[in-house]
């Protein structure tokens, strides 16, 4: 299948990391995230994570030489911290603490004005998961000036969470009748002080290619890496363009902060823990996120939210395949919690008290030895791998 993506540079599928898994210290291979056995308490696993902002530091850099407003790069804080922190819960574990990693081009970017606004952006998200009893600690980072090898900046962190090794969420007990519950990645919670897009941070190469105009990448060439001129920005928006079909900006739509999951998710672990199956964050991979984690499961997910604006702006202006696009991008499902039936009212209700969106989006079936995954949707009916 082609892809618009993977004509943008990006490898959705990870080829190649496949060579690491013989090294990994790993006791439950098929979980969602590594858990190593902690050395030194018997019983518990630590779970170490590290990742990033995805592109999304070129787009705040965009809005930044445009407009000259530092505010632009705090929110790659939420950025940064939700993809390790919503990737790490998936295993049932607890976050202890978290370092971050910039890395920046002093000739191009104010490195001191980037870390202060990045600084405000750590320290309210801190303050709400602590709101909200995730106790979340900040044990400072790296920075480093790199005008050889970064182009603007790329900020990354890295997080240490801990899991009892007797009751992990691994996804080896998801079974044939077990419902998959579907989080909204857009709108807005009751601890979002603004609206969300629901693009979180995959997909963000494509969308900075396909809706922002030519223009930019002439007049800032740092933000594009031609590929012998063949790559280019080929939108038809200015960055603070405002669309009523996205109730925003499409600069605010790129930008918009992956959402925190783990308020509401760790609340659901704590009640429903022996009746949840597994835990997806629908990150690289987007709705096939799913096949990482069970044996001889038939995913068939027919009743998945209507995509978020900003998802069907990506595809009219890309011209990506449907097919594509539900690979490429979370399509406004950001978190999936795949359960016994019977408490399936109960977590949805919970999750809605945060006035997080929540409902069933699909059950799981027996395959035929290996893992496969259908999406029925009104854009069609699509088979995965």
């Amino acid at each position: 299948m082609s892809s618009k993506y993977a004509e943008s540079g990006v490898d959705v599928r990870k080829r190649g990391i496949e060579v690491f898994k013989r090294i990994l210290n790993n006791v439950f291979p098929d979980a969602f995230c590594v858990v190593s056995e902690d050395p030194y308490v018997p019983g518990y696993g630590i779970v170490t994570h590290t990742d990033s902002a995805g592109s999304k530091p070129v787009q705040a850099y965009l809005h930044w030489r445009e407009d000259g407003d530092l505010n632009w790069f705090s929110g790659l804080a939420q950025d940064a911290l939700a993809m390790n922190l919503d990737d790490v819960i998936c295993v049932g574990a607890l976050p202890i603490n978290f370092v971050d990693y910039v890395a920046v081009n002093p000739f191009r970017v104010d490195k001191i004005g980037v870390l202060r606004a990045l600084s405000e952006g750590f320290e309210e998200c801190v303050t709400i998961l602590n709101d909200f009893s995730v106790n979340l600690l900040f044990s400072g980072g790296e920075t480093a000036d790199l005008p050889d090898q970064v182009r603007t900046l790329d900020v990354s962190v890295t997080m240490n969470a801990r899991v009892s090794l007797s009751n992990p969420v691994t996804g080896d007990k998801i079974a044939p009748g077990d419902v998959i519950i579907g989080l909204r990645s857009g709108g807005r919670t009751k601890y979002e002080r603004k609206e969300n897009s629901g693009i979180m941070c995959n997909g963000l190469t494509l969308a900075r290619l396909c809706l922002m105009d030519r223009s930019y990448q002439e007049k800032y060439p740092e933000i594009l890496e031609p590929a012998d001129g063949e790559r280019s920005y080929y939108g038809r928006f200015k960055f603070d363009d405002y669309l009523d079909e996205l109730n925003m900006t499409v600069g605010e739509a790129i930008l918009s902060p992956t959402r925190l999951y783990a308020p509401v998710i760790i609340k659901i672990i704590e009640r429903f823990n022996p009746y949840i199956s597994g835990l997806v964050h629908n990150t690289g991979g987007g709705q096939t996120k799913c096949l990482r984690i069970g044996k001889n499961i038939h995913y068939v997910k027919d009743s998945i939210f209507e995509p978020d604006p900003i998802f069907k702006l990506i595809q009219r202006e890309s011209g990506e395949s449907w097919k594509a696009m539900f690979e490429n991008y979370n399509m406004g499902v950001g978190f999936e919690i795949i359960v016994k039936p019977e408490v399936a009212d109960d977590i949805i209700s919970l999750s809605e008290k945060y006035d997080l969106e929540a409902k069933i989006i699909g059950v799981c079936k027996k395959s035929d030895g290996r893992n496969r995954l259908t999406i029925k949707s009104s854009y069609g009916t699509f088979h995965y791998p």
